[in-house]
């Protein structure tokens, strides 16, 4: 009973999280790639030969599967507990980085097809590739390996799950322990309220903007290795080409835009965990 409370309150979470951010997360996706097609309704651009052709131009400056990241975190804190000076950096550190190379071992594939829908830009009136066609793509070009390229982009990323945690962690313990001594000095019984839900969606949004802007690179990167028929082959030779043609300021692109949608959703998904946490536990 207490799994089914938890993962049903998590998914509630994330699901109006992801809903009210999906679109920013397209966005993101095609600032990132290589390149942006817009397609202009009144007027069509015609060649020489009279075929109509697309205008590309520079971009401007399943989400219940996380229930698979915040089981393994979890699991993983309570084993490291007994093993190190429990709720320590060392543990969260660690249950952090084996939450996420255990998610993106599982969840790749998925997040494969979905950067390749969102990328997919065809020209009016044609039928969308849809997720059914894209896996047979995917598939029919470069075989079961296909559906795990950018995972060596979002390995790199864990750095970035690592440094979110450490800082979360670290100020609500802080919170915790102003919380406590408060209730001392007032003699009063500590119990969860409103304000304290809210101070950890804030403290998930600060430590969310840190890690984001520290380790965002390996984002971009990810986006081009999962690109179709790209020159991008693995994880430094991408990070080096990026950097050589389009210069430093290309291994940023879409950060507003990514920070704009991560920050209230990660918020939203670590404020109904603790709640759910804080439920379950009486």
């Amino acid at each position: 009973m207490s799994f089914v409370l938890f993962f049903f309150f998590f998914r509630c979470g994330g699901t109006v999280g992801a809903i009210l951010t999906c679109p920013l997360e397209v966005v993101k996706t095609r600032l990132q790639s290589s390149s942006v097609t817009l397609y202009i309704s009144e007027v069509q651009l015609n060649t020489m030969a009279g075929a109509s052709v697309n205008r590309i131009v520079s971009p401007g400056p399943l989400h219940c599967l996380k229930a698979i990241y915040f089981a393994a975190y979890s699991n993983c804190k309570e084993k490291l507990n007994d093993v190190f000076d429990p709720d320590s950096t060392q543990v969260h550190m660690i249950s952090a980085a084996m939450a996420g190379f255990t998610a993106i071992t599982a969840t790749n594939p998925i997040w494969l097809i979905k950067t390749r829908l969102q990328l997919d830009a065809r020209n009016r009136g044609e039928k969308r590739m849809g997720a059914f066609e894209c896996v047979r793509k995917v598939y029919q070009t470069d075989g079961l390996k296909g559906f795990y390229r950018g995972m060596s982009a979002s390995y790199a990323g864990i750095s970035e799950t690592v440094i979110h945690f450490v800082i979360y962690e670290s100020i609500k313990q802080k919170l915790l322990e102003y919380k406590t001594a408060s209730t001392m000095e007032n003699d009063e019984e500590s119990v969860k309220e409103a304000s304290d839900f809210v101070g950890m969606m804030l403290a998930a949004a600060t430590s969310k903007t840190c890690a984001t802007t520290i380790a965002y690179p390996h984002e971009v990167v990810r986006t081009r290795l999962r690109e179709e028929g790209t020159k991008y082959r693995s994880f430094f030779q991408t990070l080096a080409l990026l950097v050589q043609e389009e210069g430093y300021g290309s291994l940023y692109r879409g950060l507003t835009t990514h920070l704009v949608r991560q920050i209230p959703n990660t918020a939203i998904m670590m404020a109904t965990y603790e709640l759910v946490v804080y439920l379950l536990n009486g």
